[in-house]
This record gives C-alpha cells, sequence and structure tokens, in this order.
C-alpha cells in the first residue's frame, strides 16, 4: 500500500486512477493539484482526492507515489515543478497518449532522479472531460502500455506494473518509438480523420441538414471526434512525424480507391474493398476496448 498518491491533474484520467487506488485499498492519502483551483475543489469535494493543494511541487510534497495526468505539453514543465522534492522512494508515472515527447521531457527536467520515472499510457478514455467523470472501473480490462528508458530503474518498472495490474490493467512493454509509430496508425490518426470528416460537413452550407440524415455507421466512425480537443491538439502536435508517416500511408490509399472509382473499375474497386473487409473481420480488439 502506498501512504500518499501525489496527484498532478485531477480530471477524468487522474480522477480515475486516484478512486481505483482508493477502492483497491492500495493508498491511504491522495494529494491532487489541477491548473484550476476549482477543479481541484471539485475532486475534494466527489472525494475523488482528500487534500487539494495549492501547487504541484505541494501536491508530491510526502508522496511515495505521483501520477501526472495532464496535456503532454505540460509534461516537461510539470516535472520541473516538483523535481526538488523528489526522493528516491517515489514512483512517478504519466498516463499520455504520446511516450517520445514524454520521455524527453523527463530526460531534460529529472536528470539524475529520471530513473524514478516509469512512462505509461493506459488504452482507455472517453469522449467527456472533467473529475465529474471520473469512474473506478475506467482502467480495468484496459491494456496499459509500459514504455521505460534504459535509465529506467528495474525496481519501479516492477512497481509499476504491479500497481496497474492491481486496479485490473493488462500490461504490456515496448519502447517509446514503437509505441508512437503504432499508435500514430491505430488511434492518433484515426482521430485526425475523424476531425476533419466533421469539419469538412459543418463547413457546408448543407451540412447540418445532411448530420440530421445520418445513422449509426456515421455515428460509429465519427465518435472520437467529440474528444478532448486540448488533449488532442497536443498529442497530433507531440507524434507529428509518425502521424506524417501513417497519413503518406492512407492518403496513398485513398487515391488509389479514388483512381478505381473515377475510372469505372468495378472488378479493382470491389478488390480493395473486400481487402479491408477482410482485414477488418479478422481484427479482434485489445482486452478491454470500447
Amino acid at each position: 500500500m502506498f501512504e500518499q498518491l501525489g496527484l498532478i491533474g485531477c480530471g477524468l484520467m487522474g480522477g480515475s486512477f486516484a478512486l481505483a487506488l482508493k477502492r483497491a485499498g492500495l493508498v491511504k492519502r491522495v494529494v491532487g493539484y489541477s491548473k484550476s483551483p476549482s477543479t481541484t475543489e471539485r475532486a475534494r469535494q466527489l472525494g475523488v482526492i482528500d487534500i487539494a493543494a495549492p501547487s504541484a511541487l505541494l501536491a508530491v510534497s510526502g508522496a511515495d507515489l505521483v501520477l501526472l495526468a495532464v496535456p503532454v505539453a505540460a509534461t516537461e514543465t510539470t516535472f520541473k515543478a516538483i523535481r526538488h522534492l523528489l526522493n528516491p522512494d517515489m514512483l512517478i508515472m504519466d498516463v499520455g497518449s504520446t511516450k517520445r515527447d514524454v520521455v524527453d521531457a523527463a530526460r531534460r527536467a529529472l536528470k539524475q532522479d529520471v530513473g524514478l520515472f516509469v512512462p505509461c499510457h493506459p488504452v482507455t478514455g472517453r469522449e467527456v472531460s472533467g473529475v465529474e467523470h471520473a469512474d473506478a472501473d475506467l482502467y480495468a480490462g484496459k491494456r496499459l502500455i509500459v514504455t521505460p528508458i534504459e535509465r529506467t530503474r528495474l525496481s519501479k518498472i516492477d512497481q509499476a506494473d504491479a500497481v496497474w495490474r492491481a486496479i485490473g490493467c493488462d500490461v504490456a512493454h515496448m519502447s517509446p518509438e514503437q509505441h508512437d509509430a503504432a499508435f500514430a496508425a491505430i488511434s492518433h490518426l484515426p482521430h485526425m480523420l475523424a476531425f476533419a470528416l466533421m469539419n469538412s460537413i459543418a463547413g457546408q452550407a448543407d451540412g447540418e441538414a445532411f448530420l440530421s440524415l445520418a445513422g449509426p455507421g456515421f455515428r460509429d466512425f465519427s465518435r472520437i471526434a467529440a474528444s478532448d480537443p486540448q488533449v488532442w491538439r497536443d498529442v497530433l502536435v507531440a507524434n507529428r512525424e509518425e502521424i506524417g508517416t501513417q497519413l503518406a500511408h492512407f492518403q496513398q490509399a485513398l487515391a488509389e480507391l479514388q483512381q478505381r472509382i473515377d475510372a469505372g473499375q468495378t472488378d479493382e474497386l470491389e478488390r480493395l474493398i473486400n481487402r479491408a473487409s477482410v482485414a477488418r473481420a479478422h481484427w479482434r480488439p485489445m482486452p478491454g476496448s470500447r
């Protein structure tokens, strides 16, 4: 059991982690901080945290477990704010959707203490944000990716694995580079496409009328377009190189479909559609995916 969780970022992800730890009996006390004092106070009122801290530094004072649940662009600033109170007994983790930028920020800001930090990405979330939506079940049955670097202490990796498994996660390991390449393809590019699709329709004169006719297929395809704008702004910029690579693959595949349509090549068009259909039919989501 941990004596104190220092929670930096009391929104959906951080709040859900705190609730899950509490329910599992893994932490005695949660001290939380958010950039917005009203968010921190709301988290206290809801019982997500026990004590509201006035700063990130004071949130980690006395903590033996620290979780950063902030936008990835704020990672380095947050590390710099807390580094003066770090000690060798602490386990520090994050929940960012990109990892190379996060570990680079950790190297720069934490310096000799970077070994205390275990980069993590829980593959879960919702289209709603805010501590009001925090849920102790958010992580149950979900995949958790750990992306250690060469200086990450093995004891801290083992400790992080145990924490996430204790709240129901299926834990896997990969390098930060492997992580960002994979998630550019299966998460970041799909979000980008969903944003573009909604904007392309909404920007047309008849867009509202078109959307009124949309059914379940459109609902399923466009669901992720309702995601948190600040979070996804930072993710897309942070992983722009890998997203650019995946976008090139997508544009090539889209152009091939367009060529077959323009040329009226129905057999070739059917072949391309069938290839996609078979790939989708054989795909199985990871445990706990929504």
